[in-house]
């Protein structure tokens, strides 16, 4: 049973987010974009039409599913690989603090009208420009939109996603070909990094070998010779991470 404070507070954040709602929808005339498409990997959102296209970061919040009547809050779905979804915990662990049953709750009975009240929550703790939700068969799919991305710079985002075999799609990483999950090697990287960090336009996560490092300090740096022992190969963020940790 829904208590009275979580009425008042959905009523209140539902009257906050319509005047946002109403503003992103006219600033960046929505309607008038008849294709869309989301990345996970990059965790953008395009919309275009045969002539121009505009681009926009994104969180997920959930799905509500038409087949079961069920919401799923993307904090509880294994599906999900976007990196911003760890945002969403901020919503669980204020419906901890309250007590509000439908923010604590992965995966419970819903109705298609929750998304929308769902977006309302997501902006009011979490900020954004306005929501967005994409009908993918008996899926709806729900998003805060945090703000507008350049489109030159959107591409070359989506240029530095792979698809791994373990992973699917996610942001590319460089190792030396001597890192695995089976041998230490010891692991040395460009700089300090953690998953699902922001990288500078022209930075990579890159990272080598203990060995690779001796062989760099031998020849002063990076040349012809250092990088052929390296045998640098392309790898997901996902799997440089689990080698990071297996090595560290």
């Amino acid at each position: 049973m829904q208590s009275i404070d979580y009425i008042e507070f959905i009523g209140n954040a539902f009257e906050a987010f319509h005047d946002t709602q109403d503003r992103f929808r006219s600033h960046f005339q929505l309607d008038d974009y008849t294709n869309w498409f989301y990345d996970q990997a990059s965790e953008l959102l395009t919309l275009s039409t045969d002539f121009t296209e505009i681009n926009f970061k994104y969180i997920p919040i959930g799905t509500y599913s038409a087949n079961s009547g069920t919401w799923l809050w993307t904090w509880h779905n294994s599906d999900s690989i976007e990196k911003g979804k760890d945002q969403t915990l901020r919503i669980k662990a204020f419906g901890t603090e309250k007590g509000y049953d439908k923010l604590i709750e992965g995966y419970f009975k819903s109705d298609e009208y929750a998304g929308w009240e769902f977006i309302a929550i997501a902006h009011q703790l979490l900020g954004g420009i306005g929501g967005y939700n994409v009908k993918s068969e008996h899926l709806e799919i729900y998003m805060l939109v945090m703000e507008q991305i350049d489109n030159d710079v959107a591409a070359k985002i989506k240029e530095q996603t792979i698809t791994c075999e373990r992973h699917g799609a996610n942001r590319m990483a460089f190792i030396c070909q001597h890192l695995n999950t089976e041998t230490q090697t010891g692991f040395e990287e460009a700089f300090p990094s953690y998953k699902g960090m922001e990288l500078e336009e022209d930075d990579d996560l890159q990272a080598w070998c203990d060995q690779c490092e001796l062989e760099r300090l031998r020849t002063d740096g990076w040349n012809d010779e250092s990088m052929e022992f390296a045998g640098i190969k392309l790898v997901c963020e996902d799997c440089y991470f689990e080698i990071k940790e297996f090595n560290l």
